[in-house]
């Protein structure tokens, strides 16, 4: 059963009475996270008919903590960009309480921003990606949405911890979730990067101090940070992740499944015609972009490395001034739709980009909250494990806005 909304919805289902944390709440997920016995396509020709033989591990512990998994939402190509993803409006129209989403470029605090929604990206290695049919591995990570931040803690209690099946996972990756207190007055200082502005238009410029003086008033201390080199996290993503990306569509040949061409005269021609015609316009622009970096420029590659980890340094050291950074979440003039070109994509993710690259945690905070419902609202980044205090700034800031819990 499908919708323009779901892909694929279990009817089989019915709400979890385990008596968990969860139970009562709904969710929903991408294609390209694995259920057992359900279309796992991934948005992708390359993935044509390919179903799930198990559990991804978030699936596991957000079944065991009572949660109901209610369907797979649209998405784009194997989540490159965000052009029909349609998990925010899911969550935004009453059909899921929350819903997952691979944050590559930073596409759950994105689609929320269009929706009014929060949307939040772990630090990364705390969430196993076992089971997560991914494009870029070093800096993807499961994406939580939904409209209180006291729902987003409530799922990342339930999916976080060791998973030996995932190798990427930090050994020292425990976030104490006791420090989620909503009660606290709101307190701390707020780093506004001054070189930021450069990517604002005057209108966009004033809606971001707007927001930030309304944080003054709340109690926050608000200090001007430099990261003299935050334009180059955009290159950085852009040729790690092409990569990456090349590497990882490599095993979608139309072999065991997905698009195979009906004219080849051998088994070479066939692998090559499949793979031409599996892929869309702008995933397969990136993919020749990585191709090309990994075998024709390798040391732009590693340059690109080399750039990330000196950028990784520069961010952690602004917390010995600041506890946490607040930029805008997206330009106001960028519309998710339009964004079909590799130029035009990380044009939307230009603010959202730099904790992908560092894994960082980082939540979309409504404009709603400012006094400003058009505003693409701000985004808050904490210091790496930093989750839960930046969940708990992120539900203060609600509760002063709305007046409830």
């Amino acid at each position: 059963m499908t919708t323009d909304i779901f892909t694929y919805i279990d009817s089989s289902q019915s709400e979890s009475g385990s008596g968990g944390p969860l139970e009562g709440k709904t969710i929903a997920i991408q294609p390209n996270m694995s259920v057992r016995g359900w279309p796992t396509e991934a948005g992708s020709s390359a993935l044509e008919r390919f179903v799930a033989l198990e559990d991804a591990t978030v699936v596991e512990r957000l079944k065991e903590a009572g949660a109901t998994i209610r369907g797979s939402t649209c998405m784009s190509e194997l989540g490159f960009g965000l052009v029909g993803d349609s998990a925010a409006r899911a969550v935004a129209e009453g059909e899921v309480d929350i819903a997952l989403v691979t944050d590559t470029m930073g596409e759950a605090r994105v689609s929320a921003s269009a929706t009014g929604l929060f949307g939040f990206k772990p630090s990364y290695g705390i969430v196993s990606r076992f089971g997560l049919i991914g494009l870029v591995p070093s800096m993807e990570c499961f994406g939580i949405m939904a409209k209180t931040p006291a729902e987003i803690i409530a799922v990342l209690e339930a999916i976080t911890g060791a998973d030996d099946r995932d190798f990427s996972m930090s050994e020292d990756a425990v976030l104490d979730f006791g420090d989620f207190d909503r009660d606290q007055p709101i307190t701390g200082t707020l780093g506004v990067i001054r070189e930021n502005s450069e990517f604002l238009d005057r209108n966009e410029s004033k809606a971001f101090d707007v927001a930030i003086s309304r944080l003054e008033e709340v109690g926050i201390n608000i200090r001007e940070v430099s990261l003299e080199e935050c334009g180059l996290f955009r290159t950085v993503h852009n040729v790690i992740g092409s990569v990456e990306a090349s590497s990882s569509a490599g095993k979608y040949d139309g072999v065991r499944y997905g698009h195979r061409t009906q004219s080849s005269r051998n088994w070479n021609e066939m692998y090559l015609k499949s793979r031409a015609e599996s892929f869309g316009l702008p995933v397969k622009a990136y993919l020749f972009q990585g191709a090309y970096f990994q075998f024709e420029n390798y040391k732009a590659f590693e340059n690109a490395c080399r750039l990330r980890s000196g950028l990784v340094k520069q961010t952690e050291a602004l917390y010995d001034e600041v506890d946490f950074l607040a930029v805008p979440t997206r330009n106001n003039g960028l519309s998710i739709d339009e964004t079909r070109t590799i130029d035009e994509i990380y044009d939307l993710f230009t603010f959202t980009l730099p904790a992908n690259v560092t894994g960082q945690p980082a939540i979309h905070v409504p404009g709603s909250l400012f006094g400003r419902e058009k505003d693409p609202g701000l985004q808050f980044i904490a210091p790496r494990l930093g989750d839960v205090r930046l969940l708990s700034l992120a539900a203060k800031l609600r509760i002063f806005a709305k007046g409830d819990k």
